[in-house]
């Protein structure tokens, strides 16, 4: 017996497409233009930055194809529907800010020992550039999530959204390195200002494949107790005892909740069932709830609770 939204929250998700489109031409031209920059003015934070915003381009086109699978209505087999594509879609992100990170570390460090010729009017100018396309890009996707749409940002375009803002913090350390340059004449800033574009790569992309793996391992969402709502549950009016509950997120706001729940005698099963179903709802935010429930046998000792084990 159980208390659902059939639609699993797909009703209130905002649509993202149209700011991924949006984020992703922008990113393209771009990205374009850079790599010839780079390759003119011999610089690896320019480089760096541009395959950064090529991963940025394949993490917006992978969060457009998730986010349009995650719309699908459940089907078949697919009893879910196919929310979790984001999931996968925000763990391919996160994978991808680390692998790059971490080529871009290797030739940082290359670069400081062996510091090559940096033009650095032309890196400062398409930084700046960069910083400008980027700042859109952050305020399309970041700004459809706003407090005023009522919405929460999904894990799958929360991956796009980390790679943009590298980006942008990317851009601004090359635009420093770049101003240094024709300052100092200090190559070695290009190579530095890489080194610190891969530390926000590798932090950002550690975040997402940490919580991305919490969700596929199931594990309880942020914030949320199980053992204080397990206790909860139990001492409601009627409730002898809470067993085998389980509490997992399917996708990026959906949150579920399943328990076995003993029903003391004399009590309405049903009615227990409705008013813990309310409860789940209103007090923590769990809508999605599976309850199961049975009479007590008559030996049995109320208020007792068994959380399952992870």
């Amino acid at each position: 017996m159980s208390a659902h939204d059939h639609d699993h929250g797909d009703a209130g998700r905002v649509d993202n497409t149209r700011a991924l489109k949006i984020a992703l031409t922008l990113i393209l031209a771009f990205m374009t233009a850079e790599i010839t920059a780079a390759l003119i003015s011999h610089s690896l934070a320019l480089l760096s930055d541009a395959g950064h915003m090529l991963t940025d381009a394949a993490a917006l086109a992978i969060s457009l194809l998730a986010a349009r699978l995650a719309a699908r209505p459940a089907q078949g087999a697919m009893t879910y529907g196919m929310g979790r594509a984001e999931i996968l879609s925000a763990q391919a992100n996160g994978l991808t800010l680390i692998v790059l990170g971490g080529l871009i570390v290797y030739g940082g460090i290359s670069r400081l020992i062996h510091p090559p010729h940096v033009t650095g009017v032309i890196v400062l100018a398409v930084a700046l550039v960069g910083i400008v396309v980027n700042l859109v890009s952050v305020r399309v996707i970041g700004g459809h999530h706003g407090h005023d749409h009522g919405a929460e940002m999904s894990l799958n375009v929360e991956g796009s959204y980390r790679h943009l803002l590298t980006d942008l913090f990317g851009f601004i350390a090359t635009a420093i390195a770049a101003g240094v340059i024709i300052a100092t004449g200090f190559g070695r800033a290009d190579a530095i200002a890489s080194l610190l574009i891969a530390a926000l790569m590798l932090h950002s992309g550690w975040n997402l494949l940490r919580r991305s793996v919490m969700v596929i391992m199931e594990a309880a969402p942020s914030g949320i107790d199980p053992e204080k709502i397990g206790r909860t549950l139990a001492s409601q009016r009627g409730v002898s005892e809470v067993h085998d509950l389980h509490i997992w997120e399917v996708t990026t706001g959906f949150p579920s909740i399943s328990a076995h729940i003993v029903v003391q005698a004399g009590h309405d099963c049903h009615e227990v069932r409705r008013g813990l179903s309310r409860l789940l709802a209103d007090q923590f935010d769990l809508p999605h709830s599976t309850l199961q429930v049975e009479h007590a046998r008559a030996d049995q000792p109320p208020l007792s609770i068994e959380i399952a084990a992870p």
